[in-house]
């Protein structure tokens, strides 16, 4: 019994925080030193990922009847556990790149958003990008029509604006086409006295 009363506060405090989390992994944290260990908490924190090393017993007692139980499979070892409130992503994508520098450490497995991925998985989730560069592209998406538009724009305002520049074009249009109309006019007034002066002709004989 005593033993047991130890247990709970320890599991109590495991359960409280994958209570609300988006995402939890579970790591081989062995090999690493002290330096290597100091650090990884550190981007891991900067992050918002809350990191601590549990016995697997305690793990076991936590996860049984939550939506992360099936990493109890993955509790062999020396297990450390990384968890995040706000970023799904962000203790793969964290864990993953620390990895790249510290081939000791080592991702187990992880639940993500309810569903349960191994290694491999989240290596696959590690390459999602953050919500906030998600957010940037989308924004940057969204941004770059209007700035083409509104640059389209400034060019015909300093050109004298839109409208301003078909009316000028169309003036001398105008006055070129006029002059041509009068010595059409000019040729048909031969050619209906000549026609007069034939029909008069048979008449006189």
């Amino acid at each position: 019994m005593a033993k047991v009363e130890l247990k709970k506060p320890i599991v109590e405090e495991i359960s409280a925080s994958i209570k609300d989390a988006q995402s939890v992994v579970i790591v081989d944290y062995r090999g690493l030193t002290v330096a290597q260990d100091t650090q990884l908490r550190r981007n891991l924190r900067e992050a918002g990922v809350t990191y601590k090393v549990y016995k697997n017993t305690f793990l076991n007692f936590a996860f049984k009847g939550t939506e992360f139980e099936g990493l109890l499979p993955y509790l062999e070892g020396p297990t450390a556990i990384a968890i995040s409130t706000e970023d799904a992503t962000a203790p793969a994508r964290v864990l993953s790149t620390f990895a790249k520098t510290a081939d000791k450490l080592e991702i187990k497995a992880g639940v993500v958003e309810g569903s349960v991925y191994d290694a491999k998985g989240m290596a696959t989730i590690a390459s999602i990008p953050s919500r906030d560069e998600l957010l940037s592209k989308l924004l940057g998406s969204l941004q770059s029509p209007i700035t083409n538009f509104a640059r389209v724009m400034n060019q015909l305002a300093e050109k004298g604006g839109a409208s301003g520049a078909p009316a000028a074009e169309a003036a001398p249009a105008a006055e070129e086409t006029a002059p041509a109309e009068e010595p059409a006019a000019e040729e048909a007034a031969p050619a209906e006295a000549e026609a007069a002066a034939t029909a008069e002709t048979p008449a006189a004989e």
